[in-house]
């Protein structure tokens, strides 16, 4: 199945829903027009129900060069209210990311700078070509990685999350995989082959135990320790009443006793 706009390609096959940034000519760079289009392909294969992972690349040599020139000048000719909605229509895709009960993978060639490290950082899983890049360079023009900083605080030490957004260089694979900024490298040569492996294991859980355990995680962000207990004394119980899990543990008890 596809579902494909002028800015978006969405395909669902074996278990993986491909959501692909088609602005190649433009390293894939965010503007509105884009970034309502991926959440809307994003909600759709929250719901597809031959979906089990969703998969989040870039078309051409570069996952996302962060905002193309004209939104750039549209946030320096913007008023207060229209750089308002601008930054909260961004704010609204990473807590969707989030809210999703798919897990999302970055799969990153090339470059993913600015809003484009953003939105990698934003998946539950980022898988990097030895070659890529990655980067905040905000701070160059005298703006700053905001939003994104909510995440690199719960990702990375604080120390290399200052230094990453302070200095505003870009860093290879390897050094993003050692600052905790990515999961894993892969070899550039045999990317994609590694990106379905490592999807693969996705289509071998269950859908709602890791649904309920994705909301979990981050759900207890800013909660207390008790709190966060609480909390997965209730998500707990869900779990144990879901369909999945039953049928998961007679199956488990079955192979004991065999």
């Amino acid at each position: 199945m596809s579902r494909d706009s002028a800015t978006v390609i969405y395909q669902v096959n074996g278990g993986f829903a491909r959501i692909t940034l088609n602005r190649p000519e433009k390293r894939n760079a965010l503007n509105d027009k884009l970034i309502a289009a991926l959440k809307e392909a994003l909600i759709h294969a929250d719901s597809d129900q031959d979906a089990q992972v969703i998969i989040l690349s870039g078309a051409g040599p570069d996952f996302c060069a962060g905002a193309d020139l004209q939104a750039l000048q549209k946030v320096s000719a913007g008023s207060v209210e229209e750089n308002l909605e601008d930054a909260r229509s961004l704010m609204e895709l990473f807590l969707l990311m989030r809210s999703l009960h798919l897990p999302v993978l970055a799969a990153v060639r090339g470059r993913a700078l600015a809003g484009g490290c953003g939105l990698a950082t934003a998946c539950d899983i980022v898988l990097a070509a030895r070659s890529s890049r990655f980067g905040y360079p905000e701070v160059k023009i005298g703006f700053v990685p905001a939003m994104v900083m909510a995440m690199l605080r719960r990702n990375l030490s604080e120390k290399r999350a200052f230094e990453l957004i302070a200095l505003g260089r870009e860093i290879g694979a390897e050094e993003a995989a050692a600052f905790g900024l990515i999961n894993q490298v892969l070899d550039d040569e045999a990317f994609d082959d590694e990106v379905e492996s490592f999807a693969e294991q996705f289509r071998m859980v269950s859908r709602s135990g890791l649904a309920l355990a994705k909301r979990l995680l981050y759900q207890t962000d800013a909660m207390s320790f008790q709190d966060a207990l609480q909390c997965g004394v209730d998500t707990n119980v869900t779990a144990r009443m879901t369909e999945d899990c039953q049928e998961g543990i007679k199956r488990f008890v079955k192979k004991k006793k065999g």
